[in-house]
């Protein structure tokens, strides 16, 4: 059985390819991340939601293409 790691995507990102990652986790469209995590930014404040993002940015790993 293998076991799946979250990794940062290189293929589909727009900024730094976590929330392409997160989609490729969970095995959703990565548009429909996107859109709920504007939303949750909007409704919580948008420094938060960023905050996160960048901390999630700098500990998630990006995909190494060569393996």
């Amino acid at each position: 059985m293998t076991q799946k790691k979250l990794y940062r995507s290189i293929d589909n990102a727009m900024i730094g390819g976590v929330m392409s990652g997160i989609a490729e986790y969970f095995n959703i469209d990565v548009t429909l991340v996107r859109v709920l995590y504007v939303f949750i930014g909007i409704f919580s404040a948008v420094f938060p939601a960023a905050l996160v993002y960048l901390i999630c940015w700098a500990i998630i790993p990006s995909k190494n293409i060569f393996k």
